[in-house]
């Protein structure tokens, strides 16, 4: 009995032993050409693929170190003789924390290469490959070995000598060097090199999408901003003035056609003019440095503060009488050149109400491209001149327009409010940037409360202004405004406990500066894991508790260690947008819990003023200028490297620094921006896993 049943146990025995064989690794082998002369080069390309979480080493790091490189024997033949050594193909970076040391490994799928060149059509070519792969599950590292050989190549040619004096009985090919991948679709580069990001629209599925919505958006509120700008007291009664000037001066209709249009199309270049010469001097990184410096935003916060308190009638703010009267003296000559001249004065007269609203739209321009500007100057003075035109076009309309008389005080006292509510936000961007906490979110929502509840009491008559007339009822317009007014004041109080107000986020300075977050106290959050300690973590911080970094070369590092995409986020102190992004859509469950667990996450700030060390400065290739701030290296990579320098701007990278997908900018759908991710998530699958 017992000798059938030992040959049974054996075979069972046998069969266990071979079920926990592990074979994670698979080569494969092709020349680069089927048929080569004698005298000519080929290429032998060997190609490895590792099961999941499986990786192997390459053979271009210290032999030392500890793990077994990857080798390849060749056996020698009088048919060929080695040309250089055995090359790696954009292997990944990798700190190996079983031995301590940084390696090169291929994870997924790796390519080797060696170049021999062929002496004779008896060609043979074959040999050995040795190596090691390890698992990052539970460290588990297996040697293997297999025989290789080359078959199916046809050579033509007379026989010719080697060019070597000696050939070795064996060479063990070892020493290695990164070089980059022989296929067209993949961009020169050289792995490591931490060159940023780079597009390689190969690898890149559909067509870009960025750009679009937040440039019509900032065209639509220049237009509605022009529309705004007719309403204030500067501006207003120059309507009968304007075409007061058309009745006198026009002999015929098609006379007085002539001279609005040109009248109209005057106003349009005169403030498009602004915009154009600001782009152009500043350029595009310097509307970035302009829209966050101190001086320019302090200055623009007292700008607001001094008008807001002429629109209380503290005092009264008019253009240089001497410079209005030159150019009005011009106007009266008459002529095209006199409708000219009276298009100067209406600009010149309505600076004085216009300024702060042209600022809004400088301002918020500043963020963007060099024509941004120049577009939303066109979009703002085509609305503003609009009205001036239509009523020069029919002169006799203007008499059914309502007289200036108290309505429009009430209009000028209600901008002052809305002033000094704005003004708060140019301050907040130059404290936000240099990092001087003077006006914390808390600080600035309790400060609106104050400003917008002092409104709702002035619509209502409960406050009067010194050039206000008697107000005996209220009228329901000013009833519903109240309503409107006393309704944000309410959901801006529990702003105060740490209450997101997303609808406000953009314009409110970041959650972390609040100093009493009630919110975030009550809040169980289960942050991302990082590498190691990011730099400037004392000033800068990410929201909704995640973890991640704000230096590029430290992001990427952690990145190949993980072996997971890069997720960058081109933000800014001064940015409106991106605040917005933050608030409504990265809070979102579906977008939160990808960005914990799919990415390694780094907010690269262009617009932060802290010095770098001089050590780190560095010469831009773009514009040639010596980078030295922080917000200005991160301008840089995203110009230099993408060719855009607006901002939210969010780019998926790979291990090898490839975009993954097509960078995403300012649309608040959570569908879209999970896609995005999605998208680049799969893409890096495909390619590094």
């Amino acid at each position: 009995m017992i000798k059938y049943i030992l040959p049974v146990f054996f075979l069972f025995a046998t069969s266990l032993l071979s079920a926990q064989i592990l074979t994670p690794v698979r080569w494969t082998w092709e020349t680069s050409k089927t048929s080569v002369k004698t005298g000519e080069q080929l290429d032998l390309i060997f190609r490895v693929t590792t099961d999941k979480d499986w990786y192997v080493y390459a053979n271009d790091f210290d032999p030392d170190c500890g793990p077994l490189l990857t080798t390849v024997t060749l056996t020698p033949h009088a048919s060929f003789e080695l040309v250089g050594t055995l090359k790696a193909i954009n292997p990944i970076d990798k700190h190996d924390e079983i031995f301590d040391c940084d390696v090169k490994i291929f994870k997924g799928k790796g390519e080797f290469r060696q170049t021999i060149r062929v002496l004779s059509k008896d060609l043979i070519v074959a040999g050995v490959y040795e190596g090691q792969t390890c698992t990052e599950v539970d460290g588990k590292c297996i040697p293997f070995d297999g025989e290789f050989s080359f078959t199916g190549l046809t050579v033509t040619g007379e026989p010719i000598k080697s060019k070597k004096a000696s050939e070795p009985k064996q060479e063990k090919i070892q020493q290695a060097e990164v070089i980059e991948s022989p296929k067209e679709e993949v961009p020169p580069v050289r792995y490591g090199a931490v060159q940023g990001p780079i597009l390689d629209k190969s690898i890149l599925e559909g067509e870009p999408s960025y750009g679009n919505e937040s440039f019509w958006a900032l065209l639509v509120f220049a237009f509605l901003a022009g529309f705004a700008a007719l309403i204030t007291p500067c501006v207003f009664p120059m309507v009968p003035m304007t075409v007061t000037f058309f009745l006198k001066d026009t002999q015929t209709k098609r006379e007085g056609i002539k001279k609005a249009l040109i009248f109209g199309i005057s106003i349009i270049v005169l403030y498009s003019s602004a915009g154009t010469l600001f782009a152009i001097l500043l350029g595009p990184e310097g509307l970035n440095a302009m829209a966050t410096n101190w001086a320019l935003n302090l200055f623009i916060f007292f700008v607001f503060i001094i008008f807001a308190l002429s629109f209380f009638g503290l005092f009264e703010i008019n253009a240089p009488y001497k410079l209005v009267n030159k150019v009005d003296q011009q106007a009266e000559k008459g002529g095209l050149i006199g409708v000219f001249f009276m298009a100067f004065t209406l600009v010149l007269i309505s600076f004085s109400c216009t300024v702060p609203i042209v600022g809004s739209v400088l301002a918020l321009s500043a963020g963007g491209e060099v024509l941004k500007p120049i577009l939303m100057m066109l979009s703002y003075s085509i609305a503003f001149a609009l009205p001036f035109t239509f009523f020069a076009f029919f002169p006799e309309m203007v008499k059914s327009l309502p007289k200036s008389g108290g309505w429009l005080n009430s209009v000028k006292v209600t901008l002052g409010f809305l002033e000094l509510a704005l003004a708060l936000k140019f301050f907040s961007i130059a404290d936000q940037a240099y990092h001087w906490r003077l006006l914390d979110r808390d600080t600035n929502i309790a400060l609106w409360i104050v400003i917008f509840s002092l409104l709702g009491f002035y619509l209502l008559g409960k406050i009067r202004m010194p050039h206000d007339s008697s107000l005996e009822k209220i009228s329901v317009p000013r009833l519903l405004l109240a309503t409107v007014v006393f309704s944000f004041v309410i959901y801006l109080v529990p702003g105060l406990w740490g209450a997101p107000l997303k609808a406000l986020a953009g314009y409110l300075p970041p959650q972390h500066t609040h100093d009493f977050d009630l919110v975030a106290m009550t809040r169980s959050v289960r942050s991302n894991e990082i590498c190691d300690l990011p730099k400037y973590t004392d000033f800068l911080h990410l929201p909704h508790g995640l973890n991640g970094y704000f230096d590029y070369e430290q992001a990427l590092a952690c990145a190949r260690q993980q072996n997971k995409p890069l997720f960058i986020d081109f933000t800014g102190h001064g940015c409106t947008n991106c605040r917005e992004m933050e608030a409504v859509v990265w809070s979102d469950p579906t977008v939160l819990d990808r960005l914990k667990n799919d990415f390694i996450i780094v907010a690269l700030y262009v617009d932060d003023k802290t010095q770098l060390p001089e050590a780190e400065w560095f010469t831009s290739s773009y514009d040639g200028k010596v980078k030295k701030t922080i917000g200005k290296k991160n301008a840089d990579l995203q110009i230099a490297n993408l060719d855009n320098n607006a901002q939210p701007f969010y780019v998926l990278v790979g291990t090898d620094e490839r975009v993954l997908a097509w960078p995403y900018d300012y649309d608040k759908s959570v569908e879209n921006f999970v896609r995005f991710l999605e998208s680049g998530k799969k893409k890096f699958e495909e390619l590094y896993k």
